[in-house]
């Protein structure tokens, strides 16, 4: 490679400094006369250049020399003769950016690559961009000693895709001295950090700081090779937190004043169930109407009765108390739910009112009482004819709901509700609150004109949007999408079957008895099966017309038919044998006695999102009827 005449000059010069500077000129006499006298003989007076050359190597004079001067690396392009070499601290090796830039061979560079973001979680359910849909994006900037720079945009997402480098100019004090390159005291010496700030502009170009950090750059002048790889961790900004605090306390603040204002209508409001805010599996105190969001759940659930059932054969498990006293106060996040499989009453109704409100329903969770005082959450919906429907999300029931005038002498006439529910002290969604401020708390009689402040006294919408609504807070955990079952419905039933099968044979052996097991029989169960899954799904009878008609042809005359249909949440065959032996209609099938005795089971699983499954087993059996 060559250099034009005036760059080779400034080059020599520059290697003479270096030279001068380390006292390379008297170590070498040093060498020279200590060579002399111990390696050449008497006789030998003459010293050659491989000789001397040896000696300096031998002593570490020319690796010395060369570390001093390794701002001149050998991974420059030969196809490149005008592209000057690369100074120390230039960590890209793509010779394609070297065809872009101009760099002073006489001047101290740092190159800062960024190589791509993680877990920028607030993005975590963020979608694919659209090539030409407009999108949210992130733009790294940063400055350094003068110097500022700008990243490309780039979309945003839980791991954006950064990809850009910066060539950042070390030493810019003397900017006319062409004849001084920094060395590494010098920079050492430089205390100033990269400052790095990162800017998200959303679809309509308002932009938003999220992050800001200083980079501490020097740790790269001891690396070996002059290169190495930083973790930077954007902590959000203390004004963010601040913010959020601040949002919090506001809410916190206007909560308390809503109390006293509710207690002030009527004493008695003290002992309603009206529940502001709920603890989390963190022990995090959260305004109830966080833990309601409308939820899609995309083609994994098609109607909102699916739904329903859905969240219905989720399991239930109430939270455990230690010690005495009552019921213990924690509700789950959505995602510790779903991970899971089960939670109390209360995660099963956020999740039910989420989905009911991605389908487009106006839906709210109540909190209030059942029979005897119990504390309870369920779902309601209000159709745009004022029709009032309660869903009831451990069973997937759903209940219209009639008031009822306690004033009037027929009161006592009238049907009395089916729904379990006695008391109401609240109902709320991702955007109201409102307390039930009625005469009565009285399901029954309660009127559900929630536009009418005499009867429910609403929270400010702004207030509960402040702390609730998406991005409102740092502090509110993002809501996952849902995730298809990895269950695979034909074979797990088939196992739970054969399993069955021998949990029966082992168990009528232990008796005495033979089983006889008729294949055709077990197969003629299914469209039962079916037909009650539907029913539970649609509230809708179907199919069973066509059940018993085969029934009727699979039973000769004079035989008797016997059949059990039951329902569990769990896929545990031994468990849901031994249920069902504690059944004395199912024991009566299971150790059946008689003549041409025939026994069948069938098994038949039911996917939902997360893993959830509802599981129909029916137990019959057919048999000689003998006088």
């Amino acid at each position: 490679m060559s250099l034009p005449p005036e760059k080779a000059s400034e080059l020599k010069q520059l290697i003479h400094q270096q030279l001068s500077k380390m006292d390379v000129h008297g170590r070498i006499r040093e060498i020279l006369a200590e060579t002399i006298r111990e390696e050449l003989a008497p006789d030998q007076q003459q010293l050659s250049t491989e000789d001397l050359i040896k000696a300096l190597r031998r002593r570490g004079i020319i690796d010395d020399v060369m570390k001093e001067l390794n701002f001149v690396t050998d991974n420059v392009d030969q196809e490149l003769p005008s592209s000057p070499k690369q100074p120390v601290g230039f960590t890209d090796r793509q010779s394609t950016l070297l065809k872009k830039t101009n760099i002073d061979p006489t001047r101290r560079y740092l190159y800062l690559q960024v190589l791509g973001g993680k877990a920028f979680l607030e993005h975590l359910q963020e979608p694919e961009p659209i090539p030409g849909q407009a999108c949210s994006t992130f733009t790294l900037c940063l400055h350094f000693r003068n110097q500022r720079f700008r990243s490309k945009p780039v979309p945003c997402a839980c791991e954006p895709d950064f990809h850009d480098g910066f060539l950042l100019e070390v030493h810019r004090e003397n900017l006319g001295d062409g004849t001084r390159m920094a060395d590494s005291t010098t920079m050492l010496s430089i205390s100033d950090p990269v400052h790095m700030v990162l800017i998200k502009t959303d679809i309509f170009a308002e932009t938003t700081l999220v992050a800001s950090y200083f980079l501490e750059w020097r740790s790269v002048l001891g690396s070996e090779n002059g290169v190495t790889n930083l973790t930077v961790e954007l902590m959000g900004l203390a004004l963010e937190r601040q913010k959020t605090a601040e949002k919090e306390r506001l809410f916190l603040v206007y909560a308390k004043q809503w109390w006293r204002e509710y207690l002030q209508i009527r004493p008695s409001h003290n002992s309603r169930l009206v529940k502001i805010f709920a603890q989390d599996e963190n022990g995090i105190n959260r305004p109830v109407c966080s833990y309601v969001k409308p939820l899609r759940a995309g083609r994994l659930l098609d109607t909102p009765r699916q739904a329903a059932r859905f969240v219905n054969v989720l399991g239930y498990e109430r939270a455990p108390v230690i010690g005495g006293g009552g019921k213990q106060e924690q509700w789950c996040t959505l995602l510790a739910f779903l991970c899971r499989n089960k939670g109390d009453c209360e995660d099963h109704a956020n999740l039910l009112c989420s989905l009911l409100l991605g389908y487009g329903l106006e839906a709210f969770v109540c909190v209030g009482t059942k029979a005897k005082g119990v504390t309870h959450a369920w779902v309601m919906t209000c159709g745009t004819d004022g029709t009032i429907t309660f869903w009831e999300s451990l069973t997937g029931h759903r209940y219209l709901h009639k008031p009822t005038n306690p004033d009037e002498p027929s009161a006592a006439e009238q049907s009395k509700p089916l729904y379990p529910y006695r008391t109401i002290g609240c109902v709320f969604n991702h955007q109201m609150f409102l307390g039930n401020c009625q005469p009565s708390d009285s399901v029954e009689s309660c009127v559900f004109d929630l536009n009418d402040e005499s009867k429910w006294k609403p929270m400010s919408e702004e207030a509960v949007k402040s702390v609730c609504a998406p991005g409102a807070t740092t502090s509110l955990p993002p809501f996952p999408p849902l995730c298809a079952s990895t269950i695979d419905a034909s074979v797990t039933s088939n196992e739970i079957e054969m399993q069955l099968r021998l949990l029966v044979s082992e168990h009528r052996k232990d008796l005495g008895l033979t089983t006889v097991w008729e294949d055709q029989l077990s197969y003629l169960l299914s469209p039962a099966l079916a037909s009650y899954e539907f029913e539970r799904t649609t509230s809708i009878s179907a199919g069973n017309e066509e059940f018993q008609d085969a029934i009727r042809r699979a039973v000769p005359d004079g035989h008797t038919f016997k059949g059990f249909p039951i329902h569990f949440v769990y896929r545990n065959a031994r468990r849901a044998f031994a249920t069902c032996l504690r059944s004395p209609f199912c024991e009566e099938i299971i150790c059946c006695r008689g003549d041409q005795v025939r026994l069948a089971v069938r098994v038949r699983v039911f996917t939902y999102p997360e893993s959830a499954c509802a599981v129909w087993i029916m137990f019959a059996c057919k048999y000689r009827s003998v006088l």
